[in-house]
Order: structure tokens, then C-alpha cells, then sequence
């Protein structure tokens, strides 16, 4: 006759300590080396681009600062050398950042704690930081490692531009083609979102609004061009989400 063993209860896993502030920090700068990669060669061409247009080499620490926002400065370097009128530079600012609106929807400026580090939360919310933080599982997000991200990648774009500016101000000639830089950042996002979702409907609406605001409005294409693609999203959006509700009725 076998007696019965007692079964010992299973050992409790360990749970991995959570992370303290300095290693949250650390993993901050370690995320933002991926987006590091493109941010300070583009800042190295805003350098060179402002002090090709003619404009003060201040100008370049000074825009990154206040403005913050790449592909928004290397638009505004070529409307600041052509003198375009105030009213016109406010309007585009709101057109090109206005996405920012809703990335607010599911940005995570609840794990920041302090006001202060809120508030640079919200001013430093660009899309590489935002994609970057998406990225991550929900259980690693914390508020030191997002202002950790958005701190390295301001110091990326603000170090870019000083480089620009100092390698402008050592070569003998201009570099030609820079002001092609935003067109072609613009290009290659919008060939990655075609192939990624196959968009077809969206890169005809965009084609044919840059065609109207180069006939309509030639001196302002972009401003026309954004608001008129704008329009026609915003048309497309309101057809699309109709169909569902006449499907389901005329079922």
C-alpha cells in the first residue's frame, strides 16, 4: 500500500522589480536613438537652409525653440525669405500641425505628474516621439522615460541645426538642392503610407487639390492645397460613414 505524498505548493513567480527613476530615464535616451537617426541630419539642414536663405544664424536655435516642429520650420525658412505676410504663415502653422489635435486623443500625458513636466509634454509632442512611445507595451510607459524621449529627441533637432549652421558658415559655395529637403520628406511619408494601407482614394484627393490651388492660386499653392485636401477628407469621411447607416436601413 503507497501512501499519499503531500504536493508542496509551486514556488510564486518572481515578479521583476519595477524599474526605477534613473533606469526609466536611461531607457528614455535609448529609445530615442532610432529617431535620433533622422532628426539630426534634418536638422543639419535647417541650419543650412537658413543661412542660405539669407537669415540670421540665431534664427536656427531660436525657430527650434519656439516652434519645434520639423517639417513646420522647413516650410517656414522658404516663407520667411519671401517675405510672405503674417496672416498667411498663422494659417498654414494651424493646417500643417493641426494632426497634433489628435494625437492629444491617445498621447499619454497622464504619467506625467508634474505641471511643469506636462507642459513640456505637450509643447514637445512631435510625431517621432509620439510614434516612438505608441511603440511600446503599456505596462513599460512612464512619465520619466516619455520626457526622457522628448528631451533627447529636442536636443537631436536643436544639436542638428547648430551643426548645419557651422558647417554653413565653413564651406566656400552653397549647397544646391536643400530646399528640396521638406519635399522630399513628404514624399517618401506618403509613398510609405501608400504601400502600408493602399490609399488610393486619399492620393487623388491630394493630387487633385495641388492641381486646383496651382491654377486657382499659384502664389499661395500649399495654403490652398492643404485647406482643399482638408475639405475633401473631411467630404470623403462624411460619404464613407453614411453607407453603413443606409446599408443597415435599406436591409
Amino acid at each position: 500500500m503507497q501512501r499519499d505524498v503531500p504536493t508542496l505548493p509551486a514556488a510564486p513567480e518572481a515578479v521583476p522589480a519595477p524599474a526605477s527613476r534613473r533606469q526609466q530615464i536611461r531607457q528614455g535616451f535609448r529609445d530615442s536613438f532610432s529617431a535620433g537617426l533622422g532628426i539630426f541630419p534634418l536638422g543639419i539642414a535647417l541650419g543650412l537652409l537658413i543661412l542660405q536663405a539669407g537669415l540670421p544664424w540665431w534664427l536656427t536655435p531660436a525657430l527650434s525653440l519656439a516652434a519645434f516642429a520639423g517639417s513646420l520650420e522647413l516650410l517656414l525658412v522658404g516663407m520667411m525669405a519671401a517675405v510672405t505676410p503674417l496672416a498667411a504663415i498663422a494659417l498654414t502653422v494651424l493646417v500643417v500641425n493641426f494632426r497634433h489635435v489628435f494625437y492629444a486623443f491617445s498621447f499619454p500625458l497622464h504619467l506625467v505628474r508634474h505641471p511643469v513636466g506636462k507642459a513640456y509634454a505637450v509643447y514637445a509632442m512631435i510625431d517621432e516621439a509620439y510614434a516612438v512611445n505608441a511603440s511600446l507595451p503599456e505596462a513599460e510607459r512612464s512619465g520619466p522615460r516619455l520626457l526622457a524621449l522628448q528631451i533627447a529627441c529636442e536636443t537631436y533637432w536643436v544639436g542638428g541645426g547648430l551643426v548645419g549652421v557651422a558647417l554653413g558658415a565653413a564651406l566656400p559655395a552653397p549647397v544646391e538642392g536643400l530646399e528640396f529637403a521638406l519635399c522630399a520628406l513628404f514624399t517618401v511619408l506618403t509613398l510609405d503610407a501608400f504601400r502600408s494601407r493602399r490609399e488610393v482614394p486619399s492620393v487623388l484627393l491630394a493630387g487633385a487639390s495641388v492641381a486646383v490651388a496651382l491654377v486657382l492660386t499659384p502664389g499661395l499653392a500649399m495654403f490652398t492645397a492643404l485647406l482643399l485636401f482638408v475639405a475633401l477628407l473631411l467630404a470623403r469621411h462624411a460619404v464613407t460613414a453614411r453607407r453603413p447607416a443606409q446599408e443597415a436601413a435599406g436591409a
